[in-house]
């Protein structure tokens, strides 16, 4: 097995249940992020509306658990610890995102995204309750 099949095993692949490692994980651009959840999202045979959508809101979330985002991670590992996968805590995540982003955009040109008014939304995210959304 050459140096690169090895990298290919460790680096290439993406899997939800498990963070990457921050440090590869920002050393890469923007794209291929999207790239390796598109490609988990297309092996595990995921119905989604809009691939490439759905794995640059993976991304965003993935970036901001790696950059740190204190409310972040521990909102991830809050719907964890109440019985959602990681996966599944960061579809709950992105979910408050896309809301905040749709506000966002039924408010115009002028408004700016309010990063408090985020994390105040995921505070006050369950588990029980996306699943609720989400049925």
């Amino acid at each position: 097995m050459t140096g690169h099949d090895r990298r290919a095993d460790s680096v290439e692949t993406y899997d939800p249940e498990t963070a990457p490692d921050t440090a590869a994980w920002l050393a890469l651009e923007e794209d291929e992020r999207i790239r390796r959840i598109a490609l988990y999202h297309r092996h595990v045979k995921a119905k989604l509306p809009n691939l490439q959508v759905h794995a640059a809101l993976h991304a965003v979330v993935e970036n901001q658990i790696a950059e740190e985002l204190q409310t972040v991670r521990e909102t991830v590992a809050r719907l964890q610890a109440e019985g959602l996968s990681r996966h599944d805590a960061i579809h709950a995540v992105g979910s408050v995102l896309v809301g905040c982003l749709q506000a966002l955009m039924r408010e115009g040109a002028p408004a700016r995204f309010e990063v408090e008014s985020y994390f105040q939304d995921l505070r006050a995210l369950t588990a029980g309750g996306w699943l609720k959304k989400g049925s």
